[in-house]
């Protein structure tokens, strides 16, 4: 039977719910900087269906950008906004009060002692990515994951697959025998480009997107004491996500007919 051998995590919404931490820095950095924009939570919803925090501003900023002698101004002024809104940002994921969401540091764990190979994909930078790891895990956290492939090493976001497909180079496995964690419609759209089965785990700003093609559809990963709710798709018999399931997620009819021959062989 084949089995999981890699686990490929996003971030932003994935490991922590953390877009709403970006969306109030976002909006301190837009007063910091004289815009009177404000993207309420209904707005930042929307704005989620374009990926990478440069690109929701400039999607945003065709009216700005006349304001500027020439396209390149503009530019430069979108690369320091966000750059202070990333200075925001990590200010807050500092203070310590972003915590993993439910099931990600147990999920991680157990991969690890069954020798699954983890990953990392995300269209965030990597400075997003280690103030958050920096403040939930041990500080060798970096060795725990084979491919960790963020905006500074790929530009192109999802929901192209080219996150993905980095990974998926730098670890040398079948994409068949993979997992992907994404929150997203275009996490999904990216990881299903790159051949992965892909989990996903919705939030606030997610549960409305359009999740057609996931293995399965959760509220979280869940924990023993907290199980998961099941948006689409099957339990599989467990309450929460952990390598069972991952397992039956992959491959089911292979699982299934493991189960058959061995009732059989008991028979």
């Amino acid at each position: 039977m084949t089995r999981l051998q890699a686990l490929i995590f996003d971030v932003d919404g994935t490991l922590a719910d953390t877009e709403e931490v970006h969306r109030q820095a976002f909006n301190r950095a837009f007063h910091e900087f004289g815009l009177a924009w404000d993207w309420t939570p209904a707005c930042y919803q929307d704005l989620l269906v374009v990926s990478g925090g440069r690109e929701r501003i400039t999607h945003c900023g065709a009216e700005l950008a006349k304001q500027f002698p020439t396209r390149t101004a503009f530019e430069q002024f979108v690369r320091d906004l966000h750059r202070r809104k990333t200075e925001i940002y990590a200010a807050q994921l500092s203070s310590g009060q972003i915590r993993l969401r439910q099931g990600v540091e147990r999920l991680i764990h157990e991969a690890r002692q069954d020798g699954i190979v983890l990953g990392i994909a995300t269209s965030s930078a990597w400075t997003n990515l280690k103030t958050l790891l920096d403040n939930n895990l041990s500080a060798d956290w970096p060795t725990w994951f084979a491919a960790i492939e963020t905006a500074d090493t790929v530009e192109t976001k999802k929901p192209s697959p080219a996150v993905y497909n980095a990974v998926l180079r730098r670890i040398k496995i079948d994409p068949r025998d993979c997992v992907a964690v994404e929150d997203t419609e275009n996490g999904l759209q990216a990881a299903s480009a790159a051949g992965l089965c892909t989990l996903i785990t919705t939030h606030r700003f997610t549960r409305t997107h359009n999740f057609a093609g996931a293995g399965a559809v959760l509220d979280s990963l869940g924990e023993p004491e907290r199980p998961m709710a099941v948006l689409h798709g099957e339990n599989r018999g467990y309450q929460y996500v952990n390598l069972g399931f991952l397992e039956q997620l992959l491959h089911p009819h292979d699982v299934q007919l493991h189960w058959e021959q061995q009732q059989m062989a008991f028979a």
